[in-house]
């Protein structure tokens, strides 16, 4: 740092300030820079009002209460998205990030869910944010580029343990990862240098979430952002090319929750950094986009809640085949038929979204084969959607073949609504055809907490148990009154 910079009183704005109470302030800096020598340093630097509004909201957000609507939200993503963690145990990302945990151990702090395993809760982010992204059965932002809950609801509950927060103190850090992971996607923009945006949403989103779990105060928060946007520039898009989904699980799930616990234990435990990762030279925003403006991680903080702008899934599938799988069952409940009655399905979705889904090898982003799927079963189960054998029956091959997807222009200018258009044509030339706006489980077309709640327990039952399924759902839907998130471990866990 420069020497010029010790002349400047440490004000809250950043600004310089000669008056009596500025150097008053001053003296105090100093005397208290013989316990902790670069305090004076550290306090010097500027803080942006953008930066003193984002760090002030994120420690008080603890004790902030939450609007009805929003509680519920939360408490229905942070259900979904434990329910995708017990469904991952058996599908291979969540197989190895068990073997992880068991292996890497630790001190015995925080849950793996699904297994009888307690460690350190950096390992156990690590492993719960990959079982929360084993398949496509978590949230996903209605905008795109983001999957928020598998990253900020693993590094809550991490060190939710750690510190024994109350149930309520763990919604309210769940609400402000949402708000901060994906206002960090929405304020770098479109024309971001980070072209795949998944860590950045992940890390700043788990780092605050983690942060007030923390309960960090103002200063620290901003030393938080400046680890998290240290580690949220990582990641690259090829993920993409991995069949197994597991690199898919880290990148998503694992790397943020880990990068934001361990961003808030580094601060907590004592670490500072740069006061303010926004604004200034070499800021987090020049670095990834120079044009953009730092006021977006601030707009309308604390009226819109993100977490009740993000999707819960219908379906376990990828996000651009929830909106044809919708038109399809609407069109069988309105005019029923056998699958050998069919003679043509032509789906219309988004260009980019039928890039995504377009005769892929894993059966839950394959839109061909889901189609067929819901054709043949009338549905499309959780166990349908992770079948790869099924992906080889002929059955379902004869079904698929007749499932033709167009990448339609016009559909792309509506993005991010993921409208799509089914056709189906029956062999005696009759045609139906269905046209879904907004998907269900979307803000414009919510799920009911019964069929949240439906979705949640067909996922867990087969692993937990009913019992434990129904002890754990009630638990949750009753975090308010849950006095420390530890009672959740028993429930969470599997023998």
């Amino acid at each position: 740092m420069g020497h010029d910079r010790d002349a400047r009183m440490p004000v809250e704005n950043g600004g310089t300030n000669f008056t009596r109470r500025g150097l008053l302030q001053r003296a105090a800096w100093i005397t208290a820079a013989a316990a902790f020598p670069c305090a004076v340093e550290i306090a010097a630097q500027d803080v942006s009002p953008v930066m003193t509004a984002l760090s002030t909201y994120m420690s008080e957000a603890r004790n902030r209460e939450l609007p009805d609507k929003v509680l519920q939200e939360a408490k229905h993503h942070i259900l979904d998205t434990i329910a995708a963690m017990v469904s991952g145990s058996e599908l291979p990302p969540g197989r190895l990030a068990i073997q992880f945990a068991r292996s890497y151990g630790g001190e015995k702090i925080a849950t793996v869910v699904a297994s009888n395993i307690v460690c350190g809760p950096i390992e156990a982010a690590v492993a719960n944010g990959v079982l929360a992204h084993s398949d496509e059965t978590d949230d996903d932002y209605t905008g795109g580029g983001a999957h928020p809950g598998s990253a900020v609801i693993p590094a809550s509950l991490a060190l939710g343990e750690q510190f024994g927060v109350s149930g309520m103190h763990y919604v309210r850090a769940v609400a402000l990862g949402y708000d901060v992971g994906m206002r960090a996607y929405k304020a770098l923009g479109a024309k971001m240098v980070l072209r795949d945006t998944h860590n950045l949403v992940g890390t700043f989103g788990a780092a605050a979430a983690a942060g007030s779990v923390a309960s960090l105060n103002p200063q620290q928060m901003r030393w938080l952002l400046d680890y998290a946007g240290q580690q949220a520039g990582a990641g690259i898009g090829a993920w993409r090319r991995d069949t197994e989904h597991i690199e898919k699980g880290f990148v998503f799930g694992g790397m943020g929750a880990r990068n934001g616990v361990m961003a808030a234990m580094l601060v907590q435990s004592g670490w500072t950094g740069v006061n303010d990762i926004l604004s200034g030279s070499e800021s987090f925003m020049q670095s990834y986009s120079p044009q953009a403006d730092p006021a977006g991680w601030t707009d309308k903080l604390g009226e819109r809640y993100e977490v009740t702008q993000t999707t819960i899934k219908r379906w376990t599938t990828g996000g651009p085949i929830q909106s044809p799988l919708d038109a399809m069952q609407i069109i069988l409940k309105k005019h029923p038929f056998e699958p050998d009655q069919v003679k043509q399905v032509v789906v219309r979705a988004a260009t980019s979204a039928a890039f995504t889904v377009n005769n892929r090898e894993m059966p839950d982003i394959c839109l061909q084969h889901m189609i067929a799927v819901m054709m043949i079963d009338k549905t499309a189960s959780f166990k349908a959607a992770h079948d790869r054998p099924r992906m080889q029956d002929p059955g379902v091959l004869k079904q698929r073949a007749k499932v033709q997807l167009i990448g339609d222009e016009e559909l792309e200018k509506l993005i991010p609504a993921r409208v799509a258009i089914v056709e189906v044509t029956l062999n005696d030339g009759t045609k139906l055809t269905e046209r879904v706006e907004a998907v269900r489980g979307t803000p414009e077309n919510p799920m009911t907490r019964d069929e949240v709640v439906a979705k949640c327990r067909d996922l867990m039952t087969p692993i937990l148990g009913a019992r434990n399924t129904s002890s754990l759902t009630d638990k949750v839907l009753s975090l308010e009154n849950v006095k420390d998130v530890r009672e959740l471990r028993p429930l969470l866990q599997r023998t």
